[in-house]
């Protein structure tokens, strides 16, 4: 996982505050919802999905013949989780890029059926899909007089 050490405070060139990945995975760890990026027929989709962490991985249970099932097989895809307060102008937002990859061991399916995960059609027969982390992001949206109270002082002579 790529990012800043959990001692470190950044900002990027926006005044977004940079997640150590400890954040990020605290983060991950909060949101019930997210969104995976995946192509279809060669155009990038997005779908809303429910999620659990297990380990370094992102799993996800869909339908047995979805798109998003046959699209995620040993492929790049993206996740993302945030929250946003516009009123209020705080948020944050997590996005996970690793291969994705069909749970096919029958040991391991029952293993994952006992994770905290929903499955928009709970009736059909499912998949699992695990998203393994190889890079983790995050961003913090802080109120103006956060981000500035952060940044470096000018140097005086």
């Amino acid at each position: 996982m790529s990012g800043v050490t959990d001692e470190e405070q950044m900002f990027d060139s926006k005044g977004l505050e940079v997640l150590p990945p400890t954040e990020c995975l605290r983060l991950l760890g909060q949101a019930p919802i997210g969104r995976i990026v995946f192509t279809e027929q060669a155009l990038p989709a997005v779908q809303p999905v429910h999620y659990a962490l297990d380990g370094d991985s992102v799993v996800i249970r869909t339908t047995v013949g979805s798109k998003l099932a046959a699209a995620a097989r040993n492929s790049i895809v993206a996740f993302e989780v945030d929250q946003i307060d516009a009123g209020h102008q705080v948020g944050w937002s997590v996005t996970v890029v690793g291969h994705a990859e069909m749970v096919t061991e029958a040991k391991e399916i029952d293993r994952l059926a006992g994770l905290p995960l929903q499955s928009w059609s709970p009736s059909e027969p499912t998949h699992f899909i695990r998203v393994r982390m190889e890079m983790v992001r995050g961003r913090r949206l802080v109120p103006p007089t956060a981000a500035q109270a952060q940044e470096p002082a000018p140097e005086t002579a």
